[in-house]
């Protein structure tokens, strides 16, 4: 929502657009990417973790998914499940930063980001 270009909401409400319709028709559409990549990052690898590796290698696969799992509903060992959690995350945020940085803006002439 940062890299919403506010001309744009600025526009729809001089063309006579109340909140809803520039929610509707402007701001849900750009927003898009954004939703599909959070689909994406956080659904996607949930799925896999959780449930794929369960159903298709009948508890052989061991993923860090499983692990955390584990460590908090059958060891009840929760500091070793946080911990894991934790590096995790931090994990993902380093990759995170890494894709951000080295990320390249897609900008048109007019300097508009698509």
């Amino acid at each position: 929502m940062s890299k919403l270009n506010n001309s744009l909401i600025e526009a729809a409400q001089d063309l006579g657009s109340d909140r809803f319709r520039v929610m509707k028709n402007v701001t849900v559409p750009l927003s898009m990417p954004g939703v599909l990549s959070g689909i994406t990052m956080v659904f996607v690898p949930s799925v896999s973790t959780f449930y794929i590796t369960q159903k298709l290698s009948g508890g052989q696969i061991v993923l860090i998914g499983d692990v955390i799992e584990t460590q908090f509903q059958s060891v009840n060992n929760y500091n070793l499940g946080a911990a894991l959690s934790f590096v995790l995350m931090i994990l993902i945020l380093i990759c995170l930063g890494v894709m951000n940085y080295f990320g390249a803006d897609d900008k048109n002439d007019e300097g508009v980001i698509i």
